[in-house]
């Protein structure tokens, strides 16, 4: 037995630890959810480990994102992840895309336009972000993520859109899923809860997802959600005071923004501008225990514990 798993043996057994090794989990998205999934994912010695995100780090992540340090601003999210991955365990399999996904193989450009993806996971990192960005990306055909090759699918992304086509796309192939939802806006991490989204109270994002996997014919979802009521942010404009906002928190304002822009892009794949929403207050709390939370559920499930 590997002596970095020697205390997750004691804990979980050896044929645990085993099934964790040959298990293959994709985590969509590596900011402040997914970035602690993927740790907790390779500590606990997930064998395969695919990163799919399209971000850079940034200084705004410093606060919350475990992979952003000064050292790592202006890299893309899922090139340090994947580094940190093999400083942890040097024989995990790690594949990463540098995409945002959307359902039917489109991705975003650095203006916000949808393209079609073509990304081969088995090219190194280099050679996909040339397809994903550059040149004549448009006029190539779409190369889908593969779903089916997963042994379980983390969806750690923060818009609607997205999120609906990662769960849509594993429960074509029958493959198990979690969500996270809001994480944004809230300072308690006492207060998060896994449970079906259909059982969800209190949290503004499951409420619109509950609408949209119902016009899916999607019953059954697994969610890491907050009870806590989300903090209205405060601005520099504000000069201290809190924003005045209508009833609801601006975490569902940015969703239903999200939201409303999907809907506009029906019949209309081609060169579709994906409209930015506002930023929500953030800390390391909250996002933080909803990863480790989330990690913890695929590695029971996956170990049969």
């Amino acid at each position: 037995m590997d002596k970095r798993f020697s205390r997750t043996c004691m804990i979980m057994g050896e044929d645990a630890v085993r099934a964790l090794e040959s298990s293959r989990v994709a985590v969509f998205g590596a900011g402040g959810v997914g970035g602690y999934v993927i740790e907790a994912l390779a500590r606990s010695g997930v064998g395969h480990i695919d990163i799919i995100d399209n971000d850079k780090v940034c200084a705004s992540n410093i606060n919350r994102q475990i992979i952003a340090t000064e050292d790592t601003v202006g890299r893309y999210k899922v090139d340090v992840a994947r580094e940190r991955i093999l400083s942890i365990n040097p024989a995990i399999k790690v594949k990463t895309y540098r995409c945002f996904y959307l359902p039917d193989g489109r991705t975003l450009d650095a203006d916000g336009n949808v393209v079609k993806m073509n990304v081969d996971p088995e090219r190194d990192t280099a050679e996909n972000e040339q397809d994903i960005s550059g040149g004549d990306q448009e006029k190539q055909d779409s190369a889908d993520i593969d779903f089916s090759k997963y042994d379980y699918i983390v969806d750690a992304v923060d818009t609607v859109t997205a999120k609906l086509g990662i769960i849509a796309e594993a429960g074509k192939h029958g493959i198990p899923v979690i969500s996270a939802m809001g994480c944004g806006n809230r300072l308690d991490p006492t207060k998060l809860k896994v449970a079906d989204i259909f059982e969800t109270k209190g949290d503004p994002l499951s409420k619109i997802m509950r609408k949209e996997l119902k016009k899916r014919g999607i019953d059954s979802l697994k969610v890491v959600y907050s009870t806590e009521e989300p903090i209205k942010p405060i601005t520099a404009e504000d000069n201290g005071k809190h924003v005045q906002e209508a009833e609801e928190s601006s975490l569902m304002n940015e969703q239903e923004s999200m939201l409303k822009t999907e809907q506009e892009q029906d019949g209309t794949e081609d060169n579709i501008r994906v409209t930015r929403r506002d930023t929500p207050g953030s800390a390391v709390f909250v996002p933080a225990a909803a990863g480790l939370i989330i990690a913890s559920v695929v590695c029971r499930e996956l170990a049969g514990i």
